[in-house]
């Protein structure tokens, strides 16, 4: 089976053990340094570096920010102001590079600042797994006519 390098870039663990070989660019395993070109939202960015000839999302690890829908902006507009155009140190965690939706994930710094904490102490994110836990449940799931019927 041929894998979409193209739309999907990163490969798993398992992934690298299956097509590494065959990878038409290095598969990042470790730190690495980079330029980010783009904040796409309060988690995302979007960096360039030496090891690569293309740009390419990171995801920040172990953070939720807000859906832009949802008042996102403000996380945004913070992250884009401390990085775009900066250099950061994104540390990879070896055993959790590849988020569900092929990006990859790591710790994004800026002279020496780890900016999920600074976006965490400000309350602009919250921590991995966290981001419905202060809304109310949907109560329409809950009791829906149909299921009575």
């Amino acid at each position: 089976m041929e894998h979409d390098y193209k739309n999907y870039p990163e490969l798993t663990n398992a992934q690298i053990e299956e097509f590494g070989f065959n990878s038409p660019h290095e598969q990042i395993t470790a730190d690495f340094r980079a330029d980010v070109v783009k904040v796409h939202d309060g988690d995302t960015i979007t960096v360039v570096c030496a090891c690569r000839d293309f740009q390419f999302p990171v995801r920040f690890l172990d953070i939720d920010a807000p859906e832009m829908s949802e008042g996102g902006e403000t996380a945004r507009d913070w992250l884009k102001e401390q990085l775009l155009g900066e250099e950061v140190e994104i540390k990879i965690n070896k055993y959790n590079r590849v988020g569900k939706y092929g990006r990859l994930l790591g710790k994004v710094f800026h002279n020496g600042l780890d900016m999920s904490e600074a976006m965490l102490s400000m309350s602009l994110v919250v921590p991995f797994g966290q981001k419905n836990q202060a809304s109310p449940p949907d109560l329409n799931k809950y009791f829906r006519l149909e299921q009575w019927f």
